[in-house]
């Protein structure tokens, strides 16, 4: 599984706080997927996914 994270973000936090071995904020406060994804994370990053306020994050399989 691959994740990214778009233009839309707000930089709410939301994604780094549920799975912060995937995601982090930037320099300007936006969040960018960084982290290998592994099967045992794998629905911690859909879980943020689902919850992110601007669908900002997407998953490729």
């Amino acid at each position: 599984m691959k994740a990214y994270v778009d233009e839309n973000c707000i930089g709410c936090g939301l994604c780094t706080s549920v799975c912060p071995e995937v995601f982090e904020m930037d320099e300007e406060q936006v969040a960018q997927a960084v982290g290998a994804i592994s099967e045992e994370i794998e629905e911690t990053v859909k879980e943020a996914r689902d919850n992110c306020p601007v669908e900002a994050i997407h998953t490729e399989e």
